[in-house]
C-alpha cells in the first residue's frame, strides 16, 4: 500500500472499487471459515505466483511448480489440524527443498542453482508461511467461542487501517520522502498517518481482544502502534523486492492497487508478530 508523494488528488475510482470489494470479501472471510480458507489459498497462490514471476525477470531459475503447491499445503494443513511435530509446518519447506535438490540433479545447466533453490524456499517462507499465521490466529483460543475470529478481525483492521492511513495522508499531504531509494512514493507524512490510523482503530477495536487478556487502553494503543509499524515494515520489504526486480507493482490483477503481494505485504509481517505476541502473553496468565 502506498504513502504517495507524487500523485496528489482524489482516489482513483478503480482503486476505490477494488478496495471496497476486497473489504467486503475480507468481512465474509472473517465470518465464514470456508470462505476464509478459500481466500487464504487464493491469495497464497496469487502471492507466490507474483513473487516467482518477479524473480524470473532477474534471470534466476525458479522452481515455481514446486514452490506453489508446497506453499498451498501450509495454510491448508494448519486449517485441517494436521500435526506431526511441534514445528510441523516447516516439514513442507524441507520437503520442497529436497524435491528441488533432486530436480536440480537431472538438470544440464547448474548455473545459479544455489540462488534458484534459495530464492524458491525464501518465497515459500515469505509468502506462504508468514501469511498462514492468519489461519493460526483464527484458530486461537479454540475453547472460547469466537475469540480467534475476533483476534483475526483485530489484526486485519489494525494493519489495513495503517495501509489506508498511509495512502490517504500520503496522497494529500506527503512532501518528504521516507526511503526514496527503496520506495520513492512513500512519505514521512504517510508513515505518520499510518501510525495514527493503526492506533485509533486498535483502540476502537479493543472489545475484540479476549477478555482473559484484560489489556488496558494504553496497552491496546501501544499494540496498535507496534503492529502498525511492523505492517509498514512488511510494506517496505515488498517495495525493496520490487525495486530489486525493477517493477512498480507486483502484478496487475487488482485494478488501481496492483497485485496480490501489494495488498497482503503488510500482513506478512504483522500477522506472525501478532500471533507470537498473543501466544506469549496468554501463556503467562
Amino acid at each position: 500500500m502506498g504513502t504517495s508523494t507524487a500523485q496528489k488528488g482524489n482516489i482513483p475510482l478503480n482503486r476505490l472499487l477494488t478496495a471496497t470489494s476486497l473489504s467486503v470479501l475480507a468481512v465474509c472471510a472473517v465470518i465464514d471459515r470456508w470462505i476464509f480458507i478459500a481466500v487464504i489459498v487464493a491469495l497464497t497462490v496469487g502471492g507466490l505466483y507474483e513473487f516467482f514471476t518477479l524473480i524470473k525477470k532477474k534471470g534466476i531459475p525458479i522452481y515455481s511448480y514446486v514452490g506453489i503447491p508446497i506453499g498451498v499445503l501450509i495454510p491448508i494443513s494448519i486449517f485441517w489440524h494436521f500435526e506431526l511435530t511441534k514445528n510441523w509446518e516447516l516439514l513442507f519447506t524441507i520437503l520442497a527443498f529436497l524435491i528441488i535438490i533432486l530436480m536440480q540433479f537431472v538438470r544440464r545447466d547448474n548455473s545459479n542453482a544455489t540462488v534458484g533453490i534459495s530464492t524458491t524456499i525464501f518465497g515459500v517462507l515469505y509468502v506462504s508461511w508468514f501469511f498462514s499465521f492468519l489461519v493460526k490466529i483464527r484458530m486461537m483460543f479454540p475453547g472460547v467461542d469466537g475469540e480467534g475470529v475476533k483476534l483475526l478481525a483485530f489484526i486485519l483492521l489494525v494493519t489495513k487501517a495503517g495501509d489506508i492511513g498511509a495512502y490517504l495522508i500520503g496522497i494529500r499531504y506527503g512532501k518528504h520522502p521516507l526511503l526514496p531509494r527503496i520506495s520513492p512514493n512513500k512519505s514521512i507524512e504517510g508513515c505518520i498517518g499510518s501510525l495514527v490510523f493503526s492506533v485509533v482503530f486498535a483502540v476502537l477495536a479493543k472489545g475484540w481482544l479476549p477478555g482473559i487478556l484484560d489489556f488496558s487502553l494504553l496497552h491496546v494503543a501501544l499494540m496498535g502502534a507496534i503492529f502498525g509499524c511492523i505492517g509498514q515494515l512488511g510494506d517496505l520489504s515488498e517495495s525493496l523486492i520490487k525495486r530489486d526486480c525493477n517493477v512498480k507493482d507486483s502484478g496487475n490483477i487488482l485494478p488501481g492497487m496492483g497485485g496480490v503481494l501489494d495488498v497482503i505485504d503488510s500482513l506478512l509481517f504483522s500477522a506472525p508478530a501478532f500471533y507470537l505476541y498473543i501466544s506469549a502473553v496468554s501463556n503467562t496468565l
